[in-house]
């Protein structure tokens, strides 16, 4: 078995030396390759390389790119190793607001917390973005925050050693690291945690041991806001049991409160919204309505328009007329392409909308086959109908072209704080 940095896609793309996993593996032979690493490691000798830029374009066609940094290969091995230290440690501490980049977390265990609070009257809606989060943050103000818990001067160093290591530029440019974490590397989205859980400690006071729903009632009685975080990495929500300029001001506190680590609201994706109006966060849609026929308001979970146009691009993509893949492949990748988004978004009310997908993939494999073979429609219903005029499924080669709406929508069951932990003791 090859080492862990083999077993994942994005081992494909090399660092600054130009190595990826599979040429380390050929050329140079695990075992020696990791004994030259412990051996540096131990010796004091080991010095991070700069991470090479990639820019990808961001979802939703706006023009703008994100900025990713590849480490080489054996900087990889090394932050893996890292983190499996470090993780534990700081999971003990984090709140359990924050959902991204955590272990046993999923997008839908912070969508589930929206929906719960929603339900339970907190109506208005702090839906933030911190710019630029990765690139900017304070490299001395989150040595602190590694500081407090821990004291090994060696691994303080290394870890203070991959955030200054630099970076080279897709035109071949040297540039320092001084601040930020980038992305790519496999500790950046925990030292990102890191940084921000200065705002999951400071919003999340009023829910520590002692902090009782009968104090928060009484706070409402009292005329002052209640409210609850939702954190997934860099973008957040602040669901508020209070009056928007409640809201307001608590966007100017976590202002503040980001500042000192060097990071600020992006003006641009935050906003203050009633839940009644919906927002989105995580590819879905959320918003508070009256159920059709009745007087009753429930909070509902829809999928946004983003990740439904994006979607819908991919099959076009994958099914293009004038295609000359195999039948089989095209089929292979609609069949993955589809399902695994249809089992992200299973928890939302998607059961039309998986069937209207269904069909926008039918009518284009058909006008692929019929393009491709000069078929007129006839000629279709004559090969993909039985005697009876039902339809058969299209397939080819043993692969069938597998309904998205075969993806059964389900509630997803709301966790709370008892989400464990792979650290958390068994039971007795």
């Amino acid at each position: 078995m090859g080492c862990c940095t083999c077993r994942n896609r994005g081992a494909n793309t090399p660092g600054v030396d130009g190595l990826a996993a599979a040429d380390v593996e050929e050329r140079i032979g695990i075992p020696g390759f990791l004994d030259d690493l412990r051996a540096q490691l131990k010796g004091g000798t080991f010095r991070p390389r700069p991470v090479r830029e990639r820019k990808i374009p961001k979802p939703g066609g706006s023009g703008k790119v994100r900025r990713l940094g590849i480490p080489v290969i054996a900087d990889r091995v090394v932050q893996a190793a890292l983190k499996l230290v470090l993780e534990p440690i700081f999971e003990a501490d984090f709140k359990p607001v924050s959902y991204g980049f955590r272990p046993k977390r999923r997008p839908q265990d912070a969508i589930a917390e929206i929906h719960f609070y929603g339900t339970h009257g907190y109506r208005r809606v702090l839906d933030a973005d911190i710019a630029a989060c990765f690139d900017e943050i304070d490299h001395a103000v989150l040595m602190d925050r590694v500081r407090m818990r821990i004291k090994d001067k060696k691994v303080l160093a290394l870890v203070k050693a991959f955030l200054k290591a630099g970076l080279l530029t897709e035109l071949g440019e040297y540039q320092d690291t001084l601040t930020g974490t980038p992305q790519g590397g496999i500790l950046s989205p925990m030292l990102a945690n890191i940084a921000l859980s200065v705002l999951d400690e400071h919003l999340h006071r009023g829910w520590e041991p002692g902090a009782t729903d009968y104090r928060r009632g009484r706070r409402r009685a009292g005329g002052l806001p209640s409210w609850r975080l939702v954190r997934y990495a860099d973008d957040f929500v602040v669901l508020v049991d209070g009056t928007r300029q409640d809201t307001e001001t608590l966007r100017a506190e976590i202002a503040q409160v980001l500042a000192p680590m060097g990071l600020r609201l992006s003006p641009a994706k935050t906003q203050v919204v009633h839940l009644s109006e919906g927002f989105d966060f995580l590819g879905f849609h959320i918003q508070w309505r009256r159920k059709r026929g009745t007087n009753k308001w429930y909070v509902y979970t829809f999928i946004a328009d983003r990740p439904l146009q994006s979607v819908k691009a991919k099959i076009r993509h994958l099914t293009h007329r004038t295609s000359q893949q195999d039948l089989a492949v095209v089929l292979i990748n609609l069949n993955r392409v589809t399902h695994g988004w249809a089992r992200y978004f299973r928890h939302a009310v998607a059961k039309h909308m998986f069937s209207k997908l269904d069909d926008l993939v039918w009518w284009r494999v058909i006008r692929l086959l019929r393009t491709r073979h000069h078929w007129s429609w006839s000629d279709v219903r004559r090969r993909l109908t039985t005697a009876t005029g039902r339809w058969l499924p299209i397939g080819a080669d043993g692969i069938e072209l597998r309904k998205i709406s075969a993806v059964p929508v389900t509630r997803y069951r709301y966790r709370g704080n008892k989400i464990p932990t792979p650290w958390t003791p068994a039971p007795t």
